[in-house]
Formats: C-alpha cells, sequence, structure tokens
C-alpha cells in the first residue's frame, strides 16, 4: 500500500505548497536582460514569507521550485507557444505560481489534482489551477512540439548538455541520512530496514539497490545508493523524521 506522502506526490500538492514553492522561485528565478524577457515575473525585491506545515511541506515546496528553475526557459516557452501568457487577468505577482503549478501540472501528465477534502482553499492557487487546466491541451500541444523539436523523449533530454551532466554526476553520488537518536536507536532502525527488505553492506562501494552501509567516520550516520531517493523519502523511518536525509 502506498503511503499518503506518495499519493499526494501522485496527485498533486496541498495549496500551500504551491503557494510557498511560488514565493522560493521568485527569489531564484533567472533573470533575464531587459531586451529578452518575454515572461513578467512582478516585484521580487521582497524577501517572501514562508510559512511550512511540517518540515515534509518544506522539503518539496523547495524540490518543486528548484524543479520549476531547472526548467524555467522550457516552461516559459510552453506558456508563449500555448497563448496560455500572456493573461491580463493573471498579474505578474503570480506567474511564479504560474510556472510552478506548470511544472507540477506537466509532471502528472496534465491529470487533475486530486483535492485534499481538509485542506484549506488558497484562491489564487485555485485560480491558476483553473486557468492551467483549462488550457491543458494547448500546453500539452506546445510541450510536445518541445520535444519533437529537441528529439526528446522527456523534458530531462531538453535540458542544456551541462545540466544533464551535472544531474548525472549527482545521480551517482551516494545518499547520506542522519540517525536522530532522541527518536531512535541504530539497533532499530537496522532492524526497521532489515524488515523493509534492506541488506546492511561494509562500504559505500558495495552498495547496490536496496543496501546500505554505516559512514566509517560517524555511527550515526547511514549511507544508501542514490537511486533509492523517493522510495527512502516514503519510509516511516524518514516521514516520521527518525532519519534524516542530509
Amino acid at each position: 500500500e502506498k503511503s499518503t506522502t506518495t499519493l499526494i506526490e501522485e496527485n498533486g500538492y496541498h495549496d500551500l505548497i504551491y503557494i510557498n514553492a511560488a514565493k522560493i522561485f521568485q527569489g531564484i528565478h533567472n533573470q533575464k536582460p531587459q531586451d529578452r524577457i518575454l515572461v513578467r515575473y512582478g516585484d521580487d525585491s521582497a524577501t517572501p514569507l514562508l510559512t511550512f506545515k511540517d518540515e515534509y511541506s518544506q522539503r518539496v515546496s523547495y524540490e518543486l521550485a528548484f524543479s520549476a528553475l531547472k526548467y524555467q526557459d522550457l516552461l516559459e516557452k510552453i506558456l508563449l507557444d500555448s497563448c496560455a501568457y500572456p493573461c491580463h487577468s493573471i498579474p505578474d505577482e503570480l506567474t511564479s505560481l504560474l510556472v510552478v503549478m506548470l511544472y507540477d501540472l506537466q509532471d502528472r501528465k496534465f491529470q487533475a489534482r486530486e483535492i485534499v477534502d481538509e485542506e484549506e482553499p488558497v484562491a489564487e492557487v485555485r485560480k491558476i489551477e483553473h486557468y492551467l487546466y483549462n488550457f491543458k491541451t494547448k500546453l500539452a500541444a506546445a510541450l510536445a512540439r518541445c520535444r519533437i523539436k529537441h528529439d526528446a523523449l522527456s523534458i530531462e533530454h531538453i535540458l542544456p548538455e551541462t545540466i544533464r551532466k551535472q544531474e548525472q554526476r549527482a545521480s551517482v553520488v551516494p545518499l547520506y541520512a542522519w540517525i536522530n537518536t532522541l527518536k531512535i536507536s541504530l539497533q532499530d532502525v537496522v532492524k526497521s530496514l532489515e524488515t523493509k527488505g534492506f541488506r546492511r553492506v561494509e562500504s559505500v562501494s558495495d552498495l547496490d539497490h536496496y543496501t546500505y552501509c554505516i559512514d566509517q567516520h560517524c555511527y550515526d550516520v547511514l549511507v544508501f545508493p542514490s537511486s533509492l531517493k523517493k522510495e527512502l523519502l516514503n519510509l516511516d523511518l524518514f516521514t516520521d523524521y527518525k532519519l534524516i536525509l542530509q
């Protein structure tokens, strides 16, 4: 059975996560020379006020913002090519939210978000969501044209080669997780990982699939293969903050 975290990610995020991700993106987006600006993001001089419900919300807000940043050029092209932008009813101050939510929408294959009943709705999020969903056919077509132009199977292959190489290097760096000894002992972590099918190996060079090792210099740190990041973050050890990814 999938965890709540996984289901939320597959069906979209809570409204507040989009708001926080947009605020983060507003402060980090690539600013182009004045003569090349086609998409305007409004004033970003003020320090954004971020309100996170918990550590999970904080993590996914930043992940969403940085994913949008990585694909900013592509997302802007999609908005322009589909004629979803500019839109007189959407002020420049909401462009960051538009870009962040577009990234998430295409990541969900343009499927509608599943609204969580107990969630407090945020008007701006619902407005942008409704707007993008009305444009979903044109947005998907614009994305398809970009992929065809670059002969790309996925948006990852549209990225510049320098960024792709950086991603490849990052993907082979092991993941380090700190044991929160205020909540759990090393022995209990080992037992829990064993019940979940993980096998302990002696060193980082032995890591492969569902394995882990204890850091040779710090016994409160475990090392996992980089390919397991998504699975690890959905384990109760991580969602309960007994293990914290570095």
